[in-house]
């Protein structure tokens, strides 16, 4: 793949619902694969997904009444303000359109720090598209100018074998695409389904994920279905 930005993904992204409920799936791949938080890439809660490298990238959904909010820190990125030292601020666009009702979700500077944001995208109700701000992307640097490609790749490409291939070399064992689409399909988890993809964990060790995660049961399911 080429360079990517934030335009790309943009352009790339499903509707607000699939995402939240791509989000739900990824953060319930790693809870199976990862039974210690702290080694988790991808996390849902309280209506908030997350990805965290353990490198210093990283990215926050917040999905709400208004609509969902992205944003997205690629540390080494061109934009990024700690490879800008001289100038290290965020990058002019990158949030200066941000609609006023998602202000609350807008990353603010901590101790004289400026804000880690490199990309960000945004999606109100009503929006028929994703959007962004009106960005000159640099043209110096290697790489995605904002980091985009690397931040949200897999919810670019959505696909199970996507997934496998990256939880493959990120977690150093072989895992299981047929699982991996059961859980992005969002179907209930089974023993089995767990088993596939990491041998060492129990579903009953992982009801508080699924509750945290709002991950459906078979009972969420069928009252679907009854209602």
């Amino acid at each position: 793949m080429g360079r990517v930005t934030v335009y790309d993904v943009a352009r790339a992204l499903p509707g607000i619902e699939e995402l939240r409920d791509h989000c739900q799936g990824l953060a319930m791949l790693d809870a199976v694969l990862s039974p210690e938080w702290d080694g988790r890439y991808f996390s849902f809660a309280k209506d908030v997904a997350s990805m965290r490298d353990g490198q210093g990238d990283e990215y926050t959904i917040v999905f709400s009444a208004a609509g969902a909010y992205v944003e997205g820190f690629a540390h080494e990125a061109p934009m990024s303000p700690w490879a800008r030292l001289d100038d290290p601020e965020v990058w002019p666009g990158v949030l200066d359109d941000v609609p006023d009702v998602f202000l609350p979700c807008v990353s603010t500077a901590e101790d004289g720090y400026a804000p880690a944001v490199t990309a960000c995208l945004w999606r109100e109700l009503h929006d028929s598209a994703w959007r962004t701000g009106t960005i000159a992307f640099p043209t110096w640097g290697d790489g995605d100018p904002d980091g985009a490609g690397h931040l949200f790749g897999l919810l670019v490409d959505r696909s199970a074998e996507a997934y496998a291939a990256w939880a493959s070399d990120y977690y150093e064992t072989e895992v299981d695409v047929d699982a991996v689409r059961h859980v992005l399909g969002l179907r209930p988890l089974t023993r089995e389904v767990v088993a596939a993809l990491n041998p060492d964990a129990a579903l009953a060790d992982l009801a508080e994920d699924i509750a945290e995660i709002g991950y459906p049961s078979l009972r969420d399911v069928v009252d679907r279905l009854e209602a």
